[in-house]
């Protein structure tokens, strides 16, 4: 941090050197006047007419500071400036984004030691780093940090707040934004500023057009107006993330003077105008669509590099849970490998900000039931509040009970007979918003793809429900609804992405047409792709049927285990099942035996 020091250390003493020319005036004046002998301060009165145009002339100052001060604001920045002291966050605080935090790293290191990359080595540091990736994942977290750990002022602003409805004053507060940024790493050796969610002003200019375009009906007047307030503000900001270097006031005053002198001397005597000092700035914006943004804002030169902050990993998603759980109160059993590994595995698709709400949660459930710590249950009830809502109280006749428990029964069944590396974790006949009953199960180790064997697997467990039903009642009813969006969705993808269909055609290669892209479309509107969709969903209900009816023991306990007590919860469901094996067994021995 050697060059952001000595600059910082270089504007301190000009700040005094200017500060002892300001106060050397009136204290030489008022030394003026006591060697004179005159009263050190001057005695003022009105005159003896000021009540008639006195309060005329203050009416006429506040209606002008009325109309003119609400127009200045509008080209002002909103941005905060936060001094380094003031972030608490620091790069130990920042978890499970170890290759990201690395990259940053290298940035920060040119970026307070610029001179030697710069200047000994002919190098151009970095001006602008994009973060892209979903919400949550510590974008704005990472950019507080390295702030922290630069020790230089970080400027933030979200890019909604640079919009206004007064036409160009949009421009003009980026444009002041870009001012203040360039005037406080001067000032400090250096600054970071952060723009959040910049998609807001920097849509792709080409895509705007065409979108109003085709809003417009053909109204040209509208495209036109439209489209150039929307480019205007995005070349504002093209042309801003050039000028890092733009001289001060000051030093362009000075060389005006300079060059109207020049005009009067000849060659030999010219005076030399004094080269741009180099402003050492980053720019880091942020933004969950990087593919709407203008690709003129992407290419070397403004945002020099992109880095994606995706959902955390297992082992990442550990590292968080270590953090988080290091500041919140839990039992001992929470401290366990095998408890945080449990966690880790469950919060697939979390991110940061998720799993430290989840902890939030389940502290606030502890709290309900007058406990100052959590433990491995607040958590699980936490995550399946968040996920599917409140439990709720309804009051509904035995025989859609049984048929509800019958039907969550069926989806259990299946998927521990099929279901290979999938953990059974609760079992319900709870309603939860809409769903009047649940299975939830995952994979037991984390895993980015699938086989077709446990594709067509979980088009058995979504229509083991709808079996059970038509079994065990003759029919089925409404339940099984979401549970055919979710087997018809599975299958889909195997013929139209997957090549698991009977064709190695993908119906993603085609032109998403009147469509829009969906898939799901594309294929049900191919006779073909339909054809194969159903073979699919039928075949797989073939065998779900088959399997129940030679199982029908295994539902019949966890149907009459969810009547007695509702819920089950991981090693209950596997006891209920092994129980009932055990059972069957005995009596298919006996029966063998008579």
């Amino acid at each position: 941090m050697a060059d952001v020091a000595a600059q910082r250390e270089r504007d301190r003493q000009k700040r005094l050197v200017k500060l002892a020319a300001f106060l050397a005036i009136p204290a030489g004046w008022l030394w003026w006047r006591v060697l004179t002998g005159q009263p050190v301060f001057p005695q003022f009165s009105l005159p003896d007419d000021a009540m008639f145009w006195l309060p005329g002339i203050v009416i006429v100052l506040l209606l002008g500071a009325v109309l003119v001060l609400p127009m200045l604001g509008n080209g002002r920045s909103p941005h905060t400036i936060v001094p380094p002291e003031h972030i608490d966050i620091g790069f130990d605080d920042v978890q499970g984004l170890e290759k990201v935090k690395g990259e940053v790293r290298h940035t920060l290191s040119v970026l307070t030691d610029h001179e030697a990359y710069r200047l000994g080595m002919g190098g151009r540091p970095r001006r602008g780093i994009l973060f892209e990736g979903p919400p949550g994942t510590g974008k704005t977290h990472m950019a507080k940090a390295m702030a922290k750990e630069a020790n230089v002022p970080f400027l933030f602003v979200s890019s909604t707040a640079f919009q206004s409805m007064w036409y160009g004053a949009t421009a003009r507060k980026i444009r002041s934004f870009f001012k203040a940024l360039r005037k406080q790493a001067r000032r400090e050796g250096g600054a970071i500023g952060f723009i959040e969610e910049i998609d807001a002003i920097a849509m792709s200019r080409g895509g705007v057009s065409q979108a109003l375009s085709w809003r417009g009906n053909g109204k040209a007047v509208d495209k036109a107006s439209m489209s150039e307030g929307t480019g205007g503000v995005v070349n504002e900001l093209l042309v801003q993330m050039q000028s890092f270097d733009d001289p001060t006031t000051s030093e362009k005053v000075a060389n005006w003077f300079r060059e109207r002198t020049n005009r009067f001397l000849p060659p030999h005597r010219q005076l030399k105008s004094k080269p741009i000092p180099y402003t050492n700035v980053l720019l880091i914006a942020a933004t969950n669509r990087a593919a709407s943004l203008d690709t003129a804002l992407l290419r070397p030169g403004r945002f020099d590099r992109v880095l994606h902050f995706g959902l955390p990993g297992k082992s990442a998603r550990r590292e968080l849970i270590d953090y988080f759980l290091g500041s919140k109160s839990h039992v001992r059993e929470l401290d366990e490998p095998e408890a945080r590994e449990d966690i880790a595995a469950a919060t697939l698709g979390y991110s940061p900000a998720s799993l430290d709400r989840l902890f939030d949660e389940a502290l606030l459930l502890a709290l309900r039931d007058g406990r100052e710590a959590i433990d491995a249950a607040d958590v699980r009830k936490a995550r399946f509040e968040t996920e599917l809502g409140l439990p709720e109280v309804v009051d509904s006749p035995e025989f859609e009970i049984e048929t509800i428990a019958t039907h969550e029964a069926g989806h259990a069944t299946v998927a521990y007979l099929v279901g290979k590396g999938r953990k059974l974790e609760v079992l319900s006949i709870i309603k939860r918003k809409e769903a009047l009953g649940f299975l939830a199960h995952r994979q037991a180790e984390e895993r980015h793809t699938q086989t077709r064997s446990e594709m067509e697997a979980m088009i058995q467990i979504s229509l083991g429900g709808m079996v059970a039903e038509e079994l065990f009642f003759g029919e089925s009813g409404t339940g099984p609804a979401g549970d055919l969006v979710a087997a018809t969705n599975a299958a889909v993808e195997m013929v139209g992405s997957m090549g698991l269909g009977g064709s190695l055609a993908s119906y993603r290669a085609l032109d998403a047409g009147a469509f829009g892209g969906n898939l799901v479309a594309q294929v049900l509107g191919d006779d073909r792709g339909r054809d194969a969709v159903d073979r699919i969903l039928d075949d797989q209900k073939a065998l779900t049927t088959k399997l129940i009816e030679e199982h029908r023991h295994l539902v019949i306990a966890l149907r009459d285990a969810l009547l007695e007590r509702h819920e089950l919860v991981d090693s209950e469901i596997i006891e209920v099942l092994q129980e009932a094996q055990v059972a069957h067994m005995a009596t298919a021995g006996t029966a063998i035996l008579d």
